[in-house]
C-alpha cells in the first residue's frame, strides 16, 4: 500500500477518535464536572495520537507539512460535519458547504504543484 493511502487510512481513524476527545463530552458528559470530561477526553486522545503519529510520519516521506496539515483539515471537517449532524444534532447550515468549498481551495493550493 503506498504511503499516501497509508496516510489517509490512519489520519481517518485518528479524526474519528479526535473527534469523540474533543467534542463527545458536550452530549456524553453534559452534567458531570469538567475535569472528569477533562480526564476522559485524555483517554480518548491516546488513541488519537496512536494513530496521527505515525501517519504524519509516513506521509511526511512523500509529502510536504503544508500538505498533511491540509489533508488532516480535509479530514477533520469530513468527519466532523457526521458527527455534528448525527451525534449533536446540530442542524444542518449551509456554511457548512462554504467550508468545505475553502477546504478545496486549500487542497488546490497545497496539491497543485503535484496536479499538474
Amino acid at each position: 500500500m503506498s504511503p499516501v493511502l497509508i496516510t489517509l487510512l490512519l489520519l481517518s481513524i485518528s479524526n474519528v477518535f479526535m473527534t469523540f476527545a474533543w467534542y463527545a463530552h458536550l452530549k456524553a458528559l453534559n452534567g458531570k464536572p469538567w475535569i472528569v470530561a477533562a480526564l476522559a477526553s485524555w483517554g480518548v486522545a491516546l488513541f488519537e495520537y496512536l494513530f496521527q503519529v505515525p501517519a504524519n510520519r509516513i506521509g511526511y516521506r512523500v509529502l510536504s507539512v503544508a500538505e498533511l496539515k491540509v489533508l488532516q483539515e480535509i479530514l477533520s471537517l469530513s468527519v466532523f460535519a457526521p458527527f455534528a449532524l448525527w451525534y449533536l444534532r446540530e442542524p444542518l447550515k449551509l456554511d457548512y458547504l462554504w467550508a468545505a468549498l475553502c477546504l478545496v481551495g486549500a487542497a488546490w493550493f497545497a496539491f497543485r504543484d503535484r496536479l499538474g
